[in-house]
């Protein structure tokens, strides 16, 4: 990342953490993905239980594959081979786990988090159920506000995300949101966490180059 860049996103950057840590959670900013992977595997001790969310930035940062050297127990429902039974159940149990892996459609700068879920197992689970969570986040969704926030779920994750998991709606045909009543809608439900969940702690790493959708 050349210099300029690296400035503007420690500005957005420090904005945000400062607005995080004002709201409870924890928030650090790490400079790529080894980094974050580094910084995730320091606050997960082999004993930790580790819930996985459907996150393509979990995956990026490589955490996995250190936790299952390490010996983890992992409740990851992209394991392949598993049917939707089966996955629906991995998802029930990462309700219950020591820690829960995910990352963040969008984080604002005044220190907000913001999601919308298909099978809402991620919002639920970083709304209560696990007692640490940890939300990677890269650049690219570092927003303003709330509204822009879910403008930009609607109309850049969501449709990323619909064309990753091959569901026909409308989105895929149009690069943008059409608030459809497709039966396949992955936006169902929305949480934001204007602060820290009280028996939680939650911990946001900001990364310094665009990872997931």
């Amino acid at each position: 990342m050349d210099e300029v860049k690296r400035w503007f996103f420690d500005l957005k950057a420090d904005e945000a953490i400062r607005n995080l840590t004002r709201h409870g959670f924890e928030a650090v900013a790490v400079p790529d993905r080894l980094s974050a992977c580094k910084e995730m595997l320091r606050r997960i001790p082999r004993t930790k239980t580790v819930g996985v969310g459907g996150s393509v930035t979990i995956r990026e940062t490589g955490i996995l594959d250190k936790l299952k050297e390490q010996g983890n127990t992992l409740y990851d429902h992209w394991k392949p081979g598993i049917g939707i039974d089966e996955s629906l159940e991995i998802r029930r149990a990462a309700l219950s786990s020591d820690l829960y892996l995910g990352s963040s459609n969008a984080v604002t700068l005044a220190g907000e988090i913001v999601n919308i879920d298909g099978f809402c197992n991620r919002i639920s689970s970083m709304a209560f159920g696990p007692k640490e969570v940890v939300i990677v986040v890269g650049k690219n969704k570092l927003v303003k506000d709330v509204p822009e926030a879910i403008a930009r779920i609607k109309n850049v994750a969501a449709p990323l995300n619909a064309k990753r998991l091959g569901v026909d709606t409308p989105c895929v045909k149009t690069g943008r949101c059409m608030d459809c009543d497709s039966p396949q809608r992955i936006c169902i439900g929305t949480l934001v966490l204007e602060r820290r969940p009280i028996p939680t702690n939650m911990v946001v790493i900001l990364v310094q180059e665009d990872l997931g959708y």
